[in-house]
């Protein structure tokens, strides 16, 4: 093989392995063998410069130092955008950006209606009516959801498919011309992977590190005796505004993609589109993104991505909503601060470093192994935190936790607490390895790794923590609501053996002699519990498949099957396919239900249930015959109400059952959308907020009256 052909095969493979690396996160060589390549590039190129390239892999090192920073401007401003705080905030948005859409259409309408008046006759069926009359807001936008990474923001200019140019964002209007140091980027690369590429194309999106590269630097940094760095985003933007790029190299900043700026020769229609084919140029762009039609569909997969924050490797403040159409953005335009077509919903953020004293495994309701890092406890945010999860294998080696290891907790809005990442240049040598183990810490029994998801299982259905986990869980709010069976109850009846699984609940009004031997279960308290314990007899359908115990299915999805099927037993009939067919399920789901229902032990479970009573729902009517029922049979049909302040006649959780039973939506915050504000005492600022937007405002007899429940 000539130089030049070993060069050109270096080339590609470097570019493919960072393509692997930085893109698809599925690298295939160490860093080590990387190393080894790379040099061998730098030294082939040195010995025939002949052959060197301002596009070579080579050139991501970093060369010389440069004088100084030109400023440059922006061919298109790079706003700010506005934030919000609450989630009806996002619901504001949504109706503001509707509205504008629609007095828009309307004025499109209009004008080519009057284009089309070829007679000059002039359309008069508008006459006298009012310029302040109301514009309905259009029916939905599409939106886009995506994680607002916690760094700089960078835009980097590829001319021809060659980087060009790359800016810091400065004031909005120009900023610094960072091109040397951003070509030691990961994420950057010197040239587009397109076979045809445009003229111009402006990315912009977040220079970040990592919170693995950022423990590892500050872990080199304490072995020189130089000072730590403060945190990841400060240490990213510093090293962007460092004159040598060989040092801007060393802390391992990375560029996430995420908007569009100047472009030529070039179009897409929707943002999703952009970052899909973007990430095709070999550009790493923000993970999980996606588009909904509806904002509260986007609203809901908000959620998700909240819950899979713990598992980032690199820090968020937000989520960013955007309307996802490029027409829609084209039409909404920006004000003079920010584009009217994005929001950030963002929390407030608190954290402290503490010291991991032990790492133990517990396992839930379905078997589920779960290793938690207990903590010196610690305050964050006005709590005592003293433990966080570690969710699972995979997670605890992306930390790359021990115990006795100084973590980062971070506590982020209503997010429970987790660990961020390890201080390893605090470690002292003490600290000792965290063994995953084979075998269920409470019965023995040998773990099962499951095909397709991270967590290791107990697949022994009679294991004590399993059992324990599922009678807790039956008996909670979440479930079936049993008043009186709490966490320490739940251990003394399976200590003394009164229980084996949830239909010997309903067994122990036969075994109140047993129950009184208990510890603290006076006659009042055994009355309380069999009361509570009857009453569970009548919960709603979605309550029991919840209790029950069926894997992917929580409250939502019950719901989703109840409202669905009506009645278990034509539930456990349906086929998978039928189940995957239902809105909002999906075959992950539809797979999980069908195989509960299958199994033996479980349809033995529900025999049993059914000859105690329990509710299993009624049959669904057609929707023909559902279509021509009493509209007076669901008098809050179609309504959104709220619930606040201290009440009486209802719990809160009762009084939310029954407005979905009688056709509501409750909902947890007041906005335009909000048709009932149910008050009871001490309502404050929802009421306050309510009366503003002229919401109707009820006390909770005024609503027992309304729904046909008054004495």
């Amino acid at each position: 093989m000539s130089p030049r052909e070993e060069i050109e095969q270096l080339r590609v493979e470097l570019e493919r392995h960072n393509r692997l690396y930085y893109v698809e996160a599925a690298p295939e060589v160490s860093d080590v063998e990387f190393d080894k390549m790379m040099k061998r590039l730098e030294s082939l190129e040195e010995q025939h410069p002949e052959f060197t390239s301002p596009d070579s892999p080579t050139q991501k090192v970093g060369g010389e130092p440069i004088e100084g920073f030109e400023t440059v401007a922006h061919r298109l401003p790079m706003l700010s955008i506005d934030n919000v705080f609450e989630e009806e905030g996002l619901a504001e948005f949504d109706e503001r950006l509707r509205k504008y859409l629609a007095k828009h259409d309307a004025e499109a309408a209009e004008a080519a209606a009057a284009d089309s008046d070829s007679d000059g006759a002039g359309n008069e069926a508008g006459d006298g009516e009012s310029d302040d009359e109301p514009i309905a807001a259009r029916d939905a936008i599409e939106y886009s959801l995506e994680y607002k990474v916690d760094g700089v923001a960078l835009a980097v200019v590829y001319e021809n498919g060659r980087l060009a140019r790359a800016l810091t964002r400065g004031d909005g209007r120009e900023g610094d011309d960072v091109t040397e140091n951003a070509k030691t980027v990961g994420g950057v690369p010197l040239r587009l992977q397109l076979d045809d590429p445009p003229a111009v194309l402006e990315l912009r999106g977040e220079a970040y590190i990592s919170n693995t590269d950022f423990a590892h630097l500050n872990a080199e940094q304490e072995r020189k005796g130089e000072q730590t760095y403060a945190n990841p985003r400060n240490t990213a933007a510093g090293a962007l505004k460092l004159l040598d790029p060989r040092a801007c190299a060393a802390r391992k900043v990375r560029f996430m993609c995420h908007g569009i700026g100047y472009t030529e020769g070039i179009a897409f229609e929707s943002h999703t589109e952009f970052l899909h084919q973007v990430r095709e140029m070999g550009v790493p762009v923000t993970p999980r993104v996606q588009a909904f039609p509806t904002m509260q569909a986007a609203r809901e997969y908000a959620k998700e991505l909240i819950a899979e924050i713990p598992t980032l490797d690199f820090e968020i403040d937000g989520i960013v909503v955007k309307a996802n159409r490029f027409a829609d953005r084209d039409v909404l335009g920006n004000t003079s601060k920010a584009p009217r077509w994005v929001v950030a919903y963002k929390w407030e953020r608190y954290e402290a470093v503490t010291r991991v004293e032990e790492v133990g495994f517990s396992v839930g309701k379905t078997g589920r192994v779960v290793p938690t890092a207990y903590l010196t406890p610690v305050q964050i945010a006005g709590t005592t935190v003293s433990r966080a999860t570690l969710h699972n294998k995979d997670e605890i080696a992306r930390l790359g936790v021990r115990r006795g290891d100084h973590v980062v907790v971070e506590k982020a809005g209503k997010i429970i607490p987790h660990v961020v990442r390890v201080e390893e240049h605090l470690r002292d040598g003490s600290e000792t390895p965290v063994v995953y183990p084979e075998s269920c810490p409470e019965c023995g029994t040998p773990l099962l790794a499951i095909e397709g998801e991270v967590d290791v299982r107990c697949p022994n259905p009679n294991c004590p923590a399993r059992l324990r986990e599922t009678l807790r869980f039956y008996a909670s709010r979440s479930a079936m609501d049993v008043e009186g069976l709490g966490v320490k109850l739940v251990e003394q009846l399976l200590d003394a053996d009164l229980v084996g699984n949830v239909a010997d609940l309903y067994r122990l009004k036969d075994r109140r002699d047993d129950l009184l031997e208990l510890e603290r279960m006076g006659e009042k308290s055994v009355d309380k519990l069999l009361e509570g314990i009857e009453a569970s007899k009548s919960r709603p359908l979605w309550r029991l498949l919840c209790g029950l115990n069926v894997s992917h299915v929580g409250g939502t999805n019950a719901q989703i099957l109840d409202d669905h099927f009506g009645e278990l037993d034509a539930l456990t009939r349906a086929s998978e396919e039928e189940l995957a067919e239902v809105e909002g399920v999906g075959p992950i789901i539809a797979k999980a239900v069908h195989e509960f229902f299958a199994a033996e032990r479980n349809r033995a479970l529900v025999e049993e249930l059914r000859g105690f009573g329990l509710n299993f729902g009624e049959p669904r009517p057609p929707a023909e015959a559902a279509d021509e029922a009493d509209p007076t049979a669901k008098p809050l049909a179609g309504m959104t109400v709220v619930v606040t302040g201290t009440l009486e006649r209802y719990k809160r959780d009762e009084i939310k059952e029954l407005i979905r039973t009688l056709g509501g939506k409750a909902s947890g915050s007041v906005s335009k959308k909000t048709d009932l504000l149910v008050a009871g005492e001490n309502a404050g600022s929802k009421l306050e907020k309510a009366e503003s937007l002229g919401v109707r405002v009820v006390d909770e007899n005024e609503f027992a009256e309304l729904i046909g429940e008054s004495s």
